[in-house]
């Protein structure tokens, strides 16, 4: 080893392309951090709104179906799905990139996502996005949160 090498393990890339028998109803559990953790960059306006107008554009387009959709300070869980032949990877890489440039948010590099395979499991995700706040102390009820949508 030379003086000054760096021999930490590489960070490996994520796969996010689902599989291609995975169908356009599937739903994905979607995590995506801000930098630095702890600091709270989304649950402030107009930050929060900005994020959600550009949510709700990109469902309008036709680029995802939100099922639900939660703003942590310092992160942000969602259930999306994606039309059949979306790369999952490439929207959300254009999602953070816009609102980084639009609400100055900072985001970690890469996501989190997680393809839901039951109604069982969905409801459970969808349980634990809400419970997020109350977990972390900052609300009492889950239904106290306002940086939560839940768009039909």
């Amino acid at each position: 080893m030379n003086p000054g090498e760096n021999h930490f393990p590489q960070r490996k890339q994520l796969p996010h392309l689902p599989p291609p028998w995975v169908g356009a109803s599937a739903v994905f559990f979607i995590t995506i951090n801000c930098r630095p953790r702890g600091a709270n960059q989304l649950c402030i306006e107009p930050v929060a709104s900005s994020l959600r107008e550009s949510v709700l554009f990109r469902q309008a387009r036709g680029d995802w179906h939100v099922h639900l959709w939660l703003l942590m300070p310092d992160h942000m869980h969602a259930l999306l799905s994606f039309p059949l032949e979306t790369d999952l990877r490439k929207v959300i890489a254009n999602w953070k990139e816009h609102t980084a440039k639009r609400a100055g948010v900072v985001w970690q590099r890469d996501f989190f996502d997680h393809r839901i395979r039951s109604h069982e499991s969905l409801q459970q995700k969808a349980d634990y996005i809400r419970q997020n706040p109350v977990r972390k102390g900052l609300v009492g009820l889950a239904a106290d949160w306002e940086f939560v949508w839940a768009p039909t």
